[in-house]
């Protein structure tokens, strides 16, 4: 058969209709048959005896919900009374658009994330779901009950659904201002603060650390995220008990307590950090301490480059010279007090066997000629120094370290604070 045009007109050779947008999805939550006038009729006048059966169905059949307050059992009371009156709304009109949270949740979402878990929220569904199907019967006319079941059963899918959805909006929600508090915390630590607002931002974040807490800092990841910061959290999680991360900027930081192996946690944890130096401070005696291990962890990254083949992670006092030489007075001030101090309270002639060693090369023999000592009295003295201060004469780099406290300790003994602010110029006129 064929049309005016000679054309195949055969049903085979049509091409299909197109079904219009959203017509699944209408198919998908409509019911499998129009509801019988009388079945709706039953429904909307048996609505106030289900929902009193189904709050009565949950305080004798959820221990939970008998230990929440009064307000909390009200408010998810009436969560289970519009569940059951926007199941009949819906099911006389499954097109009405995002029925689920206009109705059933509406202004609980916050109330209810905060008296119950995700679970509790899905047995306190499933009780409203049991009571309406067990009305069915009762409820259904002239043949509807099978459709009526079947519109329960799709609508407490629906209804699950939208509770998870709930529940993940608010993780996320929370999730966020974790991550907000948790820089304003850091920031506040950084600045010195100590008032008692600081005190309840960390015990909002739930830290219980009491012993010290080490501070880690270099640049971030090359793409800083919600992801990579849990990532970076869990891996903190597996060698300290408690931990704070925050991103300012380029900047990677990780306030770290409860650590039970400091170096083998250090070590693993520099891993998570961006390319380039990784810094941490002294180990601070409690968290409210921290601010000024982080402070100086920062000063000896910034000036980390002048130390191309220092080690990751380095200490911040490893980086003394370089801070000093930058006008930190902090590090300099520290060579003088923990190196350059206790050699000149010796009596044993230490700080003449630096001064020596370092003018003549870091060579034991000719420092022994000298002094006109032995070379093993030397080794000894040099023995000494490494034990009072930590520094090692005999390691390049501690000796580079022992040397400039040594021009610090002098500069400090002998010279005033140098002002180099001259008179301003005169204006020209």
């Amino acid at each position: 058969m064929a049309g005016q045009d000679g054309t195949p007109t055969s049903r085979w050779l049509r091409a299909p209709r197109k079904r219009p947008a959203g017509t699944a999805e209408k198919a998908r939550n409509r019911p499998a048959a129009p509801p019988h006038p009388k079945t709706l009729e039953n429904l909307k006048a048996n609505l106030g005896p289900i929902s009193t059966v189904a709050v009565r169905r949950l305080e004798t059949d959820l221990e939970w919900f008998q230990r929440l307050r009064a307000d909390e059992r009200s408010e998810l009371g009436l969560v289970a009374q519009r569940g059951i009156s926007s199941f009949v709304r819906w099911y006389e009109d499954p097109e009405e658009p995002l029925w689920v949270l206009t109705q059933v949740f509406r202004s609980a979402p916050t109330e209810l994330t905060r008296s119950i878990s995700l679970q509790h929220a899905l047995q306190l569904l499933r009780i409203v779901v049991d009571v309406v199907e067990e009305k069915v019967p009762e409820l259904a006319k002239h043949h509807d009950e099978a459709a009526l079941r079947e519109a329960v059963l799709r609508y407490s899918r629906e209804v699950a659904f939208a509770a998870a959805d709930v529940y993940a909006r608010a993780a996320e929600n929370r999730g966020s201002w974790d991550a907000r508090l948790e820089s304003l915390v850091v920031d506040g630590l950084l600045r010195g603060e100590h008032s008692d607002s600081l005190r309840s931002r960390i015990a909002a974040l739930g830290w219980a650390s009491t012993g010290p807490v080490t501070v880690l800092t270099g640049s971030a990841p090359e793409a800083p995220g919600p992801a990579s910061v849990a990532r970076l959290r869990r891996l903190a999680g597996r060698y300290a008990q408690d931990c704070l991360v925050s991103i300012q900027g380029d900047r990677l930081i990780l306030i770290l307590g409860g650590v039970t192996d400091r170096d083998l946690a250090l070590e693993k944890l520099t891993a998570a950090f961006g390319p380039g130096p990784v810094v941490h401070g002294p180990e601070a005696p409690t968290i409210f301490e921290a601010g000024r291990s982080a402070r100086l962890a920062h000063a000896a990254l910034s000036v980390a480059p002048a130390w191309p083949a220092a080690p990751r992670p380095v200490h911040s006092e490893d980086l003394w010279p370089e801070r000093a030489m930058a006008g930190d007075e902090a590090a300099r001030a520290a060579m003088v007090e923990r190196v350059y101090r206790p050699l000149t309270r010796s009596a044993t002639g230490l700080i003449e066997t630096l001064s020596t060693y370092v003018a003549v090369g870091h060579s034991l023999e000719a420092t022994a000629r000298e002094l006109f000592v032995h070379a093993n009295t030397v080794r000894y003295r040099l023995r000494r120094i490494c034990d009072l201060t930590g520094w090692d004469p005999l390691v390049p780099r501690d000796a580079f370290v022992l040397h400039c406290a040594l021009v610090a300790g002098r500069l400090a003994d002998s010279c005033a604070p140098i002002d180099t602010s001259g008179p301003s110029a005169a204006p020209v006129l």
